[in-house]
């Protein structure tokens, strides 16, 4: 077989499936989308074929493509992803751009509440690299991985700290609190799409806000004056996030729409 045949297997040229196959095809032979294409007539390797036939039908059997090549790509960084994580969303860029747009300290104090992947946090740090970051998860093995993508990316000055939100810290305050929280009703139907990702990242109860919740009403202690929450939600969560937050008196509150055109982030700035 070779790689044009290899491409044929999966989906119409142009769609989707097609080029997850050729993605999964750029890993397997360790070449770029342009090699791929001058290359369509080289012969697999019998591993290589193998490799290749199994990786479709695991995407075939609902795994994501980031979970069969063991990396995703987010921001300008390559993270490595495994089952103890979810999948980094390119929506999930939505409230970094967010983040970057505020008027924060040259040397601001954030924090990233369940990191995962460490995709926010680290794609903060490598913007600005004099920020104080420090990202935390409830689950060692997630922080782990997250450690992992600090190290391929040099990104040294992040620290972690592992426990259940603000537990996870010592007592201190924060220009900025980051966080995108499980925000899934537990009966989303939705949830039948994501069996592959861990569902202590996915749901929450109270429809999804309970951690919001939390994140917001504790958050208020562990902010400076001016400070900062920004947060990613469900498509139809921005005005319940809004309203804890006002509930608060919390200032400057917005929600702000995904690539979508869906309510993804809202954020609130502490009185001084």
């Amino acid at each position: 077989m070779n790689i044009a045949q290899a491409l044929e297997i999966k989906g119409e040229i142009d769609s989707y499936e097609r080029q997850e196959a050729a993605w999964l095809l750029e890993h397997i032979l360790g070449i770029n989308a342009l090699e791929l294409k001058l290359r369509l007539e080289q012969e697999l390797t019998e591993m290589q074929e193998q490799a290749y036939l199994d990786g479709l039908a695991r995407i075939e059997q609902g795994e994501p493509l980031a979970y069969v090549i063991g990396s995703q790509p987010f921001w300008t960084l390559d993270l490595k992803v495994t089952h103890d994580t979810l999948v980094p969303r390119p929506d999930t860029e939505i409230l970094v751009e967010t983040v970057l747009k505020l008027p924060l300290n040259s040397q601001a104090n954030i924090v990233d509440l369940g990191t995962g992947t460490g995709a926010i946090a680290l794609a903060l740090a490598s913007e600005r690299p004099q920020w104080q970051v420090t990202a935390t998860d409830i689950y060692e093995p997630t922080l782990d991985v997250a450690q992992d993508n600090a190290v391929r990316h040099g990104l040294m000055q992040v620290k972690f700290a592992c426990g259940a939100w603000f537990e996870a810290l010592e007592q201190q305050q924060f220009d900025l609190i980051v966080s995108n929280p499980p925000y899934i009703d537990p009966d989303d139907v939705h949830m039948q799409k994501l069996k592959s990702e861990p569902e202590r990242a996915l749901i929450a109860d109270k429809q999804g806000m309970a951690d919001i919740e939390i994140i917001i009403t504790q958050g208020q202690d562990w902010l400076k004056p001016n400070g900062w929450i920004v947060l990613e939600h469900g498509y139809d969560q921005g005005s319940a996030v809004c309203e804890i937050f006002e509930q608060l008196g919390f200032e400057q509150i917005q929600t702000i729409k995904d690539y979508g055109g869906n309510d993804r982030v809202s954020l609130g700035q502490k009185q001084a």
